[in-house]
């Protein structure tokens, strides 16, 4: 099986093999066999890193991953909200059992810049996931914002980075590759 390769970038997913109308209802054992499948069976080739988003929570991935595969390091990325923070909390407990290294957290939506006037609304409860960051004394990576131009160039599938490099919403992207690049090559 071959990956997606876009802009530089090679890419595969569940959602590439099925009907995009059909819902995908497996039972652990089904999710781990098409995650190893993906992991093992698609022809990477040479790699610098490989980057495996997984949904939120603790269930049959993540630990099929943090047993099966050596783990360089998760990133807890998560919504500012109280709810998702619990969610993030788990995760982050998690990958410590299972001894997978924590670089960091990302704030994702973690405040709105209206596209209009550039003004930024706290739209959500905006700073919680750098204060669990900090009291777990780990990095806060990154607080991506929303913004017209992250759905758009997303939408598209074109990288911001390539649509508008110059921008701030890029800025913060590369600050948060070049935080993780660093991280990893301490490793």
């Amino acid at each position: 099986m071959n990956p997606v390769q876009v802009h530089g970038l090679k890419c595969m997913s569940i959602g590439f093999m099925m009907d995009e109308k059909s819902p995908v209802i497996w039972r652990g054992p089904m999710v781990q066999t098409a995650f190893l499948q993906m992991l093992n069976q698609v022809n990477w080739g040479p790699l610098d890193v490989l980057v495996i988003d997984l949904p939120p929570g603790t269930g049959d991935v993540q630990l099929t991953l943090s047993q099966r595969v050596l783990v360089s390091g998760a990133i807890i990325v998560s919504t500012p909200q109280d709810l998702a923070l619990t969610d993030a909390r788990k995760a982050y407990e998690m990958f410590l059992k299972v001894n997978v290294p924590v670089l960091g957290f990302v704030e994702n939506m973690s405040y709105f810049l209206c596209p209009h006037c550039e003004g930024r609304s706290d739209i959500f409860e905006h700073g919680g996931v750098g204060e669990e960051a900090r009291r777990l004394d780990l990095p806060l990576l990154a607080e991506i914002p929303l913004h017209m131009a992250i759905r758009e160039a997303s939408e598209q599938g074109v990288p911001l980075l390539m649509t508008a490099p110059d921008s701030a919403e890029a800025r913060i992207y590369k600050k948060f590759a070049e935080k993780v690049w660093e991280s990893l090559s301490r490793k």
